[in-house]
């Protein structure tokens, strides 16, 4: 009777799986408290939903099936079937996945709104291209730089551990006398707790989700940037996928982006605010500090502008003449 009952709920828990049922499994670099990753669990549940459990998506935050680097890779390869990356970090494969890292291009949420209204059709075609499909996308909050000192000018900077984690932080560490030093994003905390690194320019959430006054001091508010994260299914897959499962996932990922990007806004003053709770010194940097970094970021624009060619540059012009009409 006991095999008869364990055999029969077997089967019960068998037919309720739909026939045809998939797992897919979504990894991601950032630990499961950051709001990228509360953001993709939420579309991963509405997915799972949404199909009646014919899709059901299982997120792995923090690097725990995939480091960062290699997420865009296994998704393109089939390794996993969706997954999140942050695609200024494949800067090397082609210079248009940088855009969103062009030093002091937009320093707000309204200027980045445009510019990725401008870039979005070049990156959705350059993924496809790729064999990958876009499905949502969310920005950080803007760029600041952290440090476990003072700092008053470049040349303070000179000799500092960097961490760098795209072309572009590898280049601003250059430009700037510091040491770069490539960190994940989930090695953030130990990297700075052993010395691996005593400097990165990031967003505020990131430091506050890996506690980082617990190793630096200042965080200085120069808002050089707004990277974004990518959420991405292998094309194969999507093409593989019923036109009502298409929908729901469009739909779901509709959703992720305008909570996403509410959240990267609302989260922006919370974040600094925690950042003062633990111990550290957040204010904007000086006024002297703030002209260097810009000559800084006019050069880094032209190289990118280069090595971006008329694409990137399309792109630029296109962002400019929005927020020239905007004004």
């Amino acid at each position: 009777m006991k095999t008869l009952t364990l055999t029969a709920a077997a089967l019960a828990a068998i037919l309720a799986v739909p026939a045809g049922a998939e797992t897919w499994d979504m990894p991601m670099a950032y630990s499961g408290s950051n709001f990228h990753s509360v953001t993709g669990a939420e579309f991963a549940q509405c997915v799972t939903t949404g199909t009646g459990g014919e899709i059901e998506i299982v997120t792995h935050p923090g690097g725990s099936l995939f480091a960062g680097a290699d997420i865009k890779r296994a998704i393109q390869t089939g390794q996993v079937q969706i997954g999140e990356r942050l695609l200024s970090g494949h800067q090397n494969e082609d210079a248009l996945f940088g855009f969103d890292s062009i030093p002091f291009l937009v320093g707000s949420f309204d200027e980045h709104d445009m510019l990725w209204e401008a870039a979005e059709p070049t990156i959705t075609e350059l993924l496809a291209s790729q064999n990958l499909h876009l499905l949502y996308s969310v920005p950080w909050p803007p760029q600041g730089l952290y440090f476990n000192q003072e700092i008053n000018s470049v040349a303070d900077m000179e000799g500092i551990r960097f961490r760098s984690y795209n072309n572009a932080t590898n280049r601003l560490a250059e430009l700037t006398g510091m040491l770069p030093v490539t960190i994940e994003a989930a090695e953030i905390s130990q990297a700075f707790a052993t010395g691996v690194a005593s400097s990165m320019v990031s967003s505020g959430a990131t430091g506050y989700d890996r506690r980082v006054w617990e190793s630096l001091s200042h965080f200085y508010e120069v808002d050089a940037w707004l990277p974004r994260n990518y959420v991405m299914v292998n094309a194969d897959v999507w093409n593989d996928t019923s036109e009502a499962n298409q929908n729901v996932i469009n739909a779901c990922a509709g959703l992720a982006q305008y909570a996403g990007t509410w959240r990267a806004r609302e989260y922006t003053g919370f974040t600094l605010a925690g950042l003062r709770a633990g111990g550290m010194t957040v204010e904007p940097a000086g006024e002297a500090l703030m002209g260097e970094l810009r000559a800084i970021g006019e050069t880094m624009t032209n190289e990118w502008l280069e090595a971006a060619g008329d694409e990137g540059r399309a792109i630029v012009e296109a962002y400019r003449e929005a927020a020239a009409a905007a004004q």
